[in-house]
Parts: C-alpha cells; sequence; structure tokens
C-alpha cells in the first residue's frame, strides 16, 4: 500500500490492506492488534491511516492491550484523528473484551482457598482505578450463591453499609460471606479502616449466625487474604 494511500479511509485501501476484509477472509486471528483497533475507529486522519494510528496508540502503551483499557476517553482523544466517538468506540470494544473475560471465568462451586476467591473477583475489581467493595455469599457447604458489589467509591476508599451487606445476606439465605475490595493503588497492605470494618461486619456476622470467612484486598495481580494472614 503506498504512503498516499495510507492516508485515507479503510474504504479505499486496496483489498489487501483493509482489515475487514482480511477478517472476513483470513478470520479474526489473523488480524494484529492494531488491525483490530483500526476497525473499531473506521478511519485515521489526514497523515495516517486507521492502522498506523492505532499502531501509535498501541505504542503509547508499550503495546498492551491491559493498559490501553486503563485510558480514558479524555486521553484517548488526545491522539490526533481520535473524536469522542473513536474513543467511545475503542473504550466500548475493549470493555466488552473485558466482559467476555469475566463470563468465561468459572464460578467455582466451592471455595476452597483464598486464591479461589482471587479467581472469581480479580477479572471484576483487579485493574479498576477505584475502589469497590464486593461479597461473595456462601451456603454451608461454601458453595458460591451469589457475588455482590455492595459499594463503589473513589482512588483511597468506599464506604460500606454493614446493613445492605447482610441484608442481602438474608436474601440468598448465606450461611457466610467472604468480603474483598480492590486497593488501585496496587497496596496490598490492610489500612486500619480496612481492619475496623472488618471486625464490625464479622461482629455483626455473629448476631445473625452468618460467619465472616475471610477479606481479601485485591490488585491486579496479587491480593492479601485476612485469614491467611491469622488476622481476622
Amino acid at each position: 500500500m503506498s504512503e498516499l494511500n495510507s492516508s485515507f479511509s479503510i474504504r479505499k485501501w486496496s483489498e489487501n490492506d483493509r482489515p475487514r476484509e482480511k477478517l472476513l477472509v483470513k478470520g479474526k486471528n489473523s488480524l494484529t492488534d492494531s488491525e483490530l483497533i483500526a476497525i473499531l475507529i473506521g478511519s485515521g486522519n489526514r497523515d495516517e491511516s486507521a492502522v498506523a494510528l492505532s499502531k501509535r496508540i498501541l505504542a503509547s502503551v508499550d503495546h498492551q492491550i491491559n493498559s490501553l483499557g486503563k485510558l480514558s476517553i479524555k486521553q484517548l482523544m488526545g491522539f490526533k484523528g481520535i473524536g469522542e466517538a473513536k474513543a467511545i468506540s475503542i473504550v466500548a470494544g475493549l470493555e466488552l473484551g473485558r466482559r467476555r473475560k469475566e463470563e468465561i471465568v468459572p464460578i467455582i462451586p466451592k471455595i476452597s482457598t483464598s486464591k479461589d476467591v482471587f479467581d472469581i473477583l480479580s477479572p471484576l475489581i483487579g485493574d479498576l482505578e477505584h475502589e469497590e467493595f464486593w461479597v461473595l455469599y456462601l451456603n454451608n457447604s461454601n458453595k458460591v450463591l451469589q457475588k455482590k458489589q455492595i459499594s463503589v467509591g473513589g482512588k483511597t476508599g468506599t464506604l460500606v453499609d454493614p446493613r445492605i451487606v447482610f441484608r442481602y445476606a438474608l436474601e440468598f439465605n448465606a450461611t457466610s460471606i467472604i468480603l474483598a475490595h480492590n486497593h488501585p493503588s496496587g497496596s496490598l497492605t490492610p489500612s486500619q479502616s480496612d481492619k475496623l470494618l472488618t471486625q464490625k461486619l464479622k461482629q455483626a456476622g455473629l448476631s445473625l449466625d452468618i460467619k465472616l470467612l475471610d477479606h481479601l484486598i485485591i490488585t491486579e495481580k496479587e491480593y492479601f487474604s485476612f485469614a491467611d494472614e491469622a488476622i481476622l
């Protein structure tokens, strides 16, 4: 493809250079990451094709799709040729990929270790830029009945109402619960408020005969377990 042609929309490329046609003829696995993103944005700018622009965007995050998924709409719009609509398309496409990953993670029928909890919740909250608080509700065989988002906060914390935590426990007929929240900072050290909340929920559960089994602090690739560290 000539450099002149590379400056225009996908529709004006030769068929061999069109990501859409390449996907139809050769299959989705034949496309590079930049070609897939080019399909999302549809066209480039006056100086570069959609693929060239996509390559430049990927290069800015060291070609890490996971890092690209963390860019905001405003950050994406900082690239020449990416307006609000294209930025939204990229964010929406990557969010679908994240949700697909969440769906194919099998729900572990029985919690045996803290790693089981991490495997369930890491795809949901591991790479978020803000804190979220989740609870796993279990039956007396430690099988997961439900997983529930309890609250959403900012970068440094989120408020948790014990009444909401145990309202769901009663609704799901749970006999035990496991708490979890993420630390966007990447720190695995529990704060004093984390410890106080854990004890508060533990005591509230005792009055309802609902046992608190663990509390996990989750980051993108690691976790901290109150139970494993014997501070529950």
